[in-house]
């Protein structure tokens, strides 16, 4: 058989407490999102662990589809305009939406029972398979419950839904922050 050889599942390094929150901020400001250890903890740990390598700075939004989803955490996009990230042009590294961290990992959805896409929600993007996500990410723009069996819902917007309904394409992650919400024994 010929083609690409599939990555392997990652299990993320990161250990996941159950507390974080992620403080994602944006060209556009920052959004503040609780990430649910406990229903999806692969993605939970995955992202966490991107967040943490500093992989989601300086990354672009590159899809937008208005009252559906704002989707980045492409790599292939890190070296590129936001104006040309927008228009849909390919970048040194290849087309936006194509890129990812070279791993995959395991779908969460049938096992958890808060998968639900309300309106920012934040989730993992795939393929059609679906253990084949990897780094990029979307926020739900209003609720899309028509994703709920199909796509891991990993995170609650706490704050920041104003930011996340003026995102567009071309617009820049600047940073990506992992906090606690409540300290946790012993701290």
């Amino acid at each position: 058989m010929f083609g690409f050889a599939r990555p392997e599942l990652h299990t993320p390094a990161y250990d996941v407490a159950g507390d974080e929150v992620a403080i994602i901020e944006t060209s556009k400001g920052s959004i503040r999102v609780a990430l649910d250890g406990a229903g999806a903890p692969i993605h939970v740990g995955n992202f966490c662990e991107l967040a943490t390598m500093g992989f989601y700075d300086g990354l672009k939004f590159h899809r937008y589809v208005p009252g559906f989803v704002i989707q980045g955490g492409d790599p292939n996009t890190r070296d590129m305009t936001g104006a040309d990230v927008a228009a849909g042009k390919p970048g040194p590294d290849g087309m936006p939406g194509t890129g990812g961290p070279g791993w995959r990992i395991k779908a969460e959805f049938a096992t958890n029972p808060r998968n639900s896409h309300v309106d920012g929600a934040l989730a993992m993007a795939r393929s059609q398979d679906p253990d084949s996500a990897g780094s990029q990410f979307y926020f739900c723009l209003g609720p899309q419950h028509n994703l709920d069996s199909g796509y891991t819902v990993f995170g609650t917007t706490l704050e920041g839904l104003d930011v996340i309904a003026a995102l567009r394409a071309g617009d820049e992650i600047k940073h990506v922050e992992i906090i606690h919400d409540v300290p946790r024994a012993g701290e």
